[in-house]
Protein backbone atom coordinates (compact mmCIF):
# COMPACT_ATOMS: atom_id res chain seq x y z
CA UNK A 1 0.00 0.00 0.00
CA UNK A 2 1.51 3.29 -1.00
CA UNK A 3 0.26 6.77 1.40
CA UNK A 4 0.68 10.17 0.68
CA UNK A 5 1.19 11.81 4.02
CA UNK A 6 0.17 15.69 4.17
CA UNK A 7 0.82 17.78 7.43
CA UNK A 8 -0.84 20.67 6.40
CA UNK A 9 0.20 24.60 6.66
CA UNK A 10 -0.77 28.05 4.91
CA UNK A 11 3.07 28.83 4.64
CA UNK A 12 4.45 25.60 4.27
CA UNK A 13 2.76 22.07 3.73
CA UNK A 14 4.87 19.25 4.64
CA UNK A 15 4.41 15.96 2.59
CA UNK A 16 5.74 12.52 2.65
CA UNK A 17 5.20 9.39 0.37
CA UNK A 18 5.83 5.97 1.99
CA UNK A 19 5.28 2.63 0.65
CA UNK A 20 4.26 -0.43 3.17
CA UNK A 21 4.25 -4.11 2.31
CA UNK A 22 3.72 -5.81 5.98
CA UNK A 23 6.54 -4.76 8.47
CA UNK A 24 8.74 -2.98 5.42
CA UNK A 25 7.97 0.65 5.17
CA UNK A 26 10.07 2.67 2.29
CA UNK A 27 9.83 6.44 1.87
CA UNK A 28 9.52 7.07 -1.87
CA UNK A 29 9.97 11.15 -1.52
CA UNK A 30 9.41 13.52 1.16
CA UNK A 31 9.39 17.51 1.59
CA UNK A 32 7.52 20.85 2.12
CA UNK A 33 5.12 22.95 -0.27
CA UNK A 34 6.33 26.22 0.18
CA UNK A 35 3.87 28.55 -1.68
CA UNK A 36 5.98 32.09 -1.77
CA UNK A 37 5.41 34.24 1.80
CA UNK A 38 3.95 37.33 -0.11
CA UNK A 39 1.01 35.37 -1.60
CA UNK A 40 -3.10 36.20 -0.96
CA UNK A 41 -4.27 33.22 0.76
CA UNK A 42 -6.02 32.16 -2.46
CA UNK A 43 -2.90 32.01 -4.24
CA UNK A 44 -1.26 29.60 -1.97
CA UNK A 45 -3.88 27.76 -1.93
CA UNK A 46 -4.05 26.93 -5.43
CA UNK A 47 0.41 26.45 -5.25
CA UNK A 48 -0.42 23.81 -2.62
CA UNK A 49 -3.09 22.19 -4.55
CA UNK A 50 -1.06 22.07 -7.52
CA UNK A 51 1.59 20.56 -5.70
CA UNK A 52 -0.06 18.01 -4.20
CA UNK A 53 -2.15 17.36 -7.44
CA UNK A 54 1.13 16.57 -8.80
CA UNK A 55 2.34 14.29 -6.23
CA UNK A 56 -1.26 12.13 -6.24
CA UNK A 57 -0.26 11.74 -9.99
CA UNK A 58 3.69 10.80 -10.00
CA UNK A 59 3.23 8.54 -6.92
CA UNK A 60 -0.54 7.50 -7.58
CA UNK A 61 -0.77 6.84 -3.80
CA UNK A 62 -4.05 4.53 -2.37
CA UNK A 63 -4.88 6.66 0.36
CA UNK A 64 -4.27 10.41 1.19
CA UNK A 65 -3.43 10.72 5.36
CA UNK A 66 -3.93 14.10 6.55
CA UNK A 67 -3.42 15.63 9.76
CA UNK A 68 -6.73 16.67 11.64
CA UNK A 69 -7.24 20.26 12.73
CA UNK A 70 -6.18 21.39 16.24
CA UNK A 71 -7.43 24.82 17.42
CA UNK A 72 -5.27 27.27 17.82
CA UNK A 73 -6.08 30.21 20.54
CA UNK A 74 -6.21 32.43 17.59
CA UNK A 75 -9.24 32.19 15.50
CA UNK A 76 -7.74 32.91 12.29
CA UNK A 77 -4.90 30.64 12.28
CA UNK A 78 -7.58 27.78 13.38
CA UNK A 79 -9.97 28.87 9.95
CA UNK A 80 -6.88 29.05 7.69
CA UNK A 81 -5.63 25.84 8.59
CA UNK A 82 -9.49 24.79 7.36
CA UNK A 83 -8.87 26.27 3.98
CA UNK A 84 -5.47 24.36 3.39
CA UNK A 85 -7.26 20.74 4.73
CA UNK A 86 -10.34 21.90 2.37
CA UNK A 87 -8.26 22.15 -0.34
CA UNK A 88 -5.86 19.31 0.19
CA UNK A 89 -9.01 17.02 0.56
CA UNK A 90 -10.57 18.36 -2.40
CA UNK A 91 -7.37 17.41 -4.53
CA UNK A 92 -7.32 13.40 -3.18
CA UNK A 93 -11.45 13.68 -4.04
CA UNK A 94 -10.78 14.60 -7.45
CA UNK A 95 -8.23 11.97 -8.01
CA UNK A 96 -10.88 9.30 -6.18
CA UNK A 97 -7.80 8.40 -3.52
CA UNK A 98 -9.55 7.57 -0.08
CA UNK A 99 -8.74 9.92 2.54
CA UNK A 100 -7.93 9.51 6.82
CA UNK A 101 -7.30 12.01 9.32
CA UNK A 102 -5.72 11.20 12.31
CA UNK A 103 -4.97 13.72 15.25
CA UNK A 104 -1.44 15.09 15.78
CA UNK A 105 -1.87 12.68 19.01
CA UNK A 106 -2.73 9.79 17.32
CA UNK A 107 0.33 10.16 15.06
CA UNK A 108 3.11 10.77 17.26
CA UNK A 109 1.53 8.07 19.62
CA UNK A 110 1.65 5.53 16.52
CA UNK A 111 5.34 6.20 14.91
CA UNK A 112 6.83 7.33 18.74
CA UNK A 113 4.96 5.55 21.29
CA UNK A 114 4.08 9.02 23.06
CA UNK A 115 1.18 11.28 21.99
CA UNK A 116 3.06 14.19 23.72
CA UNK A 117 6.14 13.51 21.23
CA UNK A 118 8.17 16.49 20.75
CA UNK A 119 9.02 17.51 16.92
CA UNK A 120 12.24 16.36 17.46
CA UNK A 121 11.22 12.79 18.61
CA UNK A 122 9.24 12.31 15.70
CA UNK A 123 12.23 13.73 13.66
CA UNK A 124 14.38 10.81 15.14
CA UNK A 125 11.94 8.03 14.94
CA UNK A 126 10.96 9.07 11.51
CA UNK A 127 14.69 8.76 10.50
CA UNK A 128 15.14 5.72 12.08
CA UNK A 129 11.66 3.77 11.12
CA UNK A 130 12.18 4.94 7.43
CA UNK A 131 16.06 4.43 7.37
CA UNK A 132 16.61 8.56 5.99
CA UNK A 133 19.75 10.09 5.52
CA UNK A 134 20.33 13.80 5.01
CA UNK A 135 18.02 16.94 5.36
CA UNK A 136 14.48 15.71 7.18
CA UNK A 137 12.58 18.84 7.69
CA UNK A 138 9.84 18.96 10.80
CA UNK A 139 6.77 19.34 8.11
CA UNK A 140 8.05 16.48 5.83
CA UNK A 141 8.58 14.03 8.97
CA UNK A 142 5.33 15.10 10.19
CA UNK A 143 4.02 14.20 7.28
CA UNK A 144 5.96 10.95 6.65
CA UNK A 145 4.21 9.93 10.22
CA UNK A 146 1.02 10.37 9.26
CA UNK A 147 1.68 8.21 6.33
CA UNK A 148 3.31 5.74 8.88
CA UNK A 149 0.22 6.19 11.36
CA UNK A 150 -2.01 5.31 8.08
CA UNK A 151 -0.13 1.88 7.30
CA UNK A 152 0.05 1.03 11.14
CA UNK A 153 -3.90 1.18 11.23
CA UNK A 154 -4.31 -0.79 8.53
CA UNK A 155 -2.09 -3.34 9.49
CA UNK A 156 -3.86 -3.44 12.53
CA UNK A 157 -6.97 -3.56 10.97
CA UNK A 158 -6.57 -6.76 8.15
CA UNK A 159 -5.89 -9.15 11.71
CA UNK A 160 -9.38 -7.39 13.24
CA UNK A 161 -11.36 -8.41 9.86
CA UNK A 162 -10.40 -11.45 9.67
CA UNK A 163 -11.14 -12.06 13.25
CA UNK A 164 -14.81 -10.84 12.56
CA UNK A 165 -15.21 -12.66 9.84
CA UNK A 166 -14.21 -16.15 11.49
CA UNK A 167 -16.47 -14.91 14.60
CA UNK A 168 -19.50 -14.84 11.99
CA UNK A 169 -18.33 -17.89 10.12
CA UNK A 170 -18.45 -19.77 14.12
CA UNK A 171 -21.43 -18.59 15.01
CA UNK A 172 -23.62 -19.40 11.90
CA UNK A 173 -21.85 -23.48 12.31
CA UNK A 174 -22.90 -23.14 16.29
CA UNK A 175 -26.86 -21.71 15.13
CA UNK A 176 -27.08 -24.57 12.28
CA UNK A 177 -25.68 -27.30 14.68
CA UNK A 178 -28.31 -25.78 17.82
CA UNK A 179 -30.93 -26.33 14.68
CA UNK A 180 -30.03 -30.06 14.10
Amino acid sequence: MRVLGLDPGSRRTGYGVVEGAGNAFRCLSHGPIVPGARLELAQRLEVIATRVDELITEFAPDCVSIEEAFYHESVRSTLVLGHVRGALMLTAVRHGVEIAEYTPREIKLSVAGNGGATKEQVQFMIRRLLKITGTLQADAADALAASLCHLHRVRRAVPQRAVSAAASNLAALLARARAR
